[in-house]
């Protein structure tokens, strides 16, 4: 179970009393499946440097987590059917995830439709970042999904962005930071401080 997160899930849908998840390697050992799915998530998210999916709409979402997860959950891909809080504050409820993928349509048009510049470009990844992450829609593995989402957007407007960088662990403590405060203007500062043109 991964921490500060709340599940409402009391026919144990995805995980078992325990809350390891249900996995396709049947793996019952939260730390063994930890590090299985940080293994196999890590060699998908590669593959996609190299091949990424194309960005139609907010949905496109659920084509990048299936990719990064099919390996290791059966329900890769699939927004999730059970409720989440963290730290007590509610994600969207499983029933209004069409709205919220409309919503985040809008923000897209508006990215794509707007000049490029660093500062705008930030601005809008921040808003649509912030956004998906209040959305929540998997069950596990959304801050991969997102970032690899964000990342896409980047590119289309000609920038590299990484939220996660290997040799710079602070940008991503700040990246969590911002996501759980919901700060947009903490998000709209590092993402702009991060971004470089391809």
């Amino acid at each position: 179970m991964t921490p500060g997160y709340k599940y409402v899930d009391p026919d144990y849908i995805y995980s078992d009393r325990n809350g390891v998840l249900f996995n396709l390697l049947g793996i019952t050992e939260p730390e063994l499946l930890s590090v299985t799915e940080a293994l196999l998530t890590s060699k998908r998210l590669e593959e996609l440097s190299l091949r990424p999916i194309p960005i139609k709409s907010a949905y496109s979402l659920l084509d990048i987590h299936r990719y990064i997860f099919q390996d290791i959950y059966k329900w890769a891909g699939e927004t999730r059917k059970v409720d989440i809080t963290k730290q007590g504050k509610q994600f969207i409820t499983a029933t209004s995830f069409n709205q919220a993928f409309f919503f985040i349509d809008g923000l897209i048009s508006k990215f794509r439709g707007s000049a490029g510049g660093i500062k705008e470009a930030s601005e809008y990844l921040a808003k649509i970042l912030d956004a998906i992450n209040f959305m929540h829609p998997f069950r596990e593995g959304n801050g991969r999904a997102q970032r690899e989402f964000i990342r896409l957007l980047a590119l289309e407007k000609g920038y590299i962005l990484q939220l996660n960088p290997p040799d710079n662990p602070e940008v991503y403590r700040e990246y969590m930071r911002c996501s759980v405060e919901e700060d947009v203007a903490g998000l709209t500062a590092l993402i702009k401080s991060s971004i470089v043109p391809y």
